[in-house]
């Protein structure tokens, strides 16, 4: 099996959430399960749930990721956000990246589900790359305030290596 390489902008927002063991997170827009990966050879007891509109991306975090399944701490399903069923207060962390969902249009629905099923003193974490630097004030504009009007306090890191901004809400 060909090993594949996990890119430096995931191994850094992954790194940021501070992933703990029995941690429950809820990963939005899997694609090719490079963050899925990360995040569950961090976990004990803890579950990722990681959801992705595309049959592709579920089927490549799938097959990236079949030992995290088999062991009980990976579930991946093909659905949107909007209607996702997750239990309330359950969630520790949200990790998304490149889910352009938050920033391109009205996701204040979405949000506000993210709310009702984040822990108190849970995270939302957005990142996206950002190596076209002026769409980046746009970014966190919007993102930050679909957070914020759902209830989150933000805060905002930008890494200049790797290219990656991250605006994280704090339940």
């Amino acid at each position: 099996m060909v090993v594949q390489t996990i890119p430096a902008r995931i191994r850094w927002a992954v790194d940021f959430i501070d992933v703990q063991p029995t941690d429950h997170i809820l990963e939005i827009g899997c694609g090719p399960g490079t963050g899925a990966e990360l995040i569950c050879s961090r976990l004990e007891t803890g579950k990722l749930f990681a959801i992705d509109r595309s049959e592709s991306g579920v089927d490549r975090t799938k097959r990236r990721c079949a030992k995290f399944i088999e062991a009980g701490r990976l579930t991946v399903r093909q659905i949107d956000l909007a209607t996702l069923r997750v239990p309330v207060k359950r969630l520790n962390k949200v990790f998304a990246f490149n889910v352009n969902l938050f920033w391109v249009r009205d996701a204040s629905a979405e949000v506000a589900l993210l709310h009702e099923r984040v822990l108190p003193g849970g995270t939302v974490n957005i990142f996206y790359e950002a190596t076209r630097r002026e769409q980046v004030p746009e970014m966190v504009e919007k993102t930050s305030a679909g957070l914020v009007d759902a209830g989150f306090r933000v805060s905002v890191i930008d890494s200049k290596q790797p290219a990656a901004i991250g605006i994280i809400g704090r339940r």
